[in-house]
């Protein structure tokens, strides 16, 4: 974990801190980071839950108006989160492509840390809607100005959104999403994916286009890591 983000963390122990929630049951394991609300954990693919972070390939602008890769940093800062650590979920149900909605917790040596509160406290996540938790958490973030706050940024949903309308002008058939096979396995590219622009389908491997993220899970294709 860099010394940033631990100085960041060692303000934010007091109110992060579940000391006195119960870890038992759900699943446990070390994190492999698929982006910055998305772990898998046991084998599990996890959505944390209540929040929502800037895509893979999502830029934003900091104050000084230089663009940068926010989609990267909050993974990184998802990462450095669950570095060295074991991470207990506790699921609540499923999202609509079948993933795990869960609220994790990284067990570190200076003490238990919730994940999804952490991201959005470090403003490297916003809430996930206006229903959702962490509302004291996105304020405080809003008004130090860290992480995205620090400049401006499109709210991912929105961002999804855009990516999603113009790459579906452009996709056979109107399905966006891109199956690809490669040494690594098959992998599908949604249209905000850090390598969709550069992944090209050729149907003659076996590759072919998906017109949602259930339906790319259902046949067997899985979302790449980070």
């Amino acid at each position: 974990m860099n010394g940033t983000l631990i100085c960041i963390l060692g303000a934010l122990l007091v109110g992060l801190a579940l000391a006195s929630t119960p870890l038992a049951g759900g699943l446990s394991g070390s994190a492999r980071i698929i982006d910055g609300d998305t772990i898998e954990v046991a084998g599990e693919r996890i959505r944390l839950l209540d929040i929502d972070a800037p895509e893979t390939a999502q830029r934003c602008t900091r104050a000084d108006g230089a663009v940068y890769e926010c989609g990267a940093s909050a993974t990184a800062a998802l990462a450095s989160l669950t570095e060295g650590a074991r991470v207990r979920c506790i699921a609540d149900g499923k999202d609509r492509y079948g993933r795990l909605l869960a609220t994790c917790i990284a067990e570190r040596r200076s003490g238990p840390v919730e994940i999804n509160r952490s991201m959005v406290a470090l403003g490297w996540a916003v809430r996930y809607d206006a229903r959702s938790a962490y509302l004291a958490e996105e304020l405080d973030a809003a008004k130090a100005r860290r992480g995205l706050w620090a400049g401006s940024f499109e709210q991912p949903r929105a961002y999804r959104s855009g990516r999603w309308t113009t790459a579906r002008t452009e996709a056979p058939d109107g399905c966006p999403i891109k199956g690809n096979v490669s040494s690594n396995g098959r992998i599908y590219h949604t249209p905000w994916s850090r390598h969709y622009n550069r992944t090209r389908i050729d149907t003659t491997r076996g590759e072919r286009w998906f017109c949602s993220e259930a339906e790319a899970l259902a046949a067997g294709w899985r979302a790449p890591y980070q």
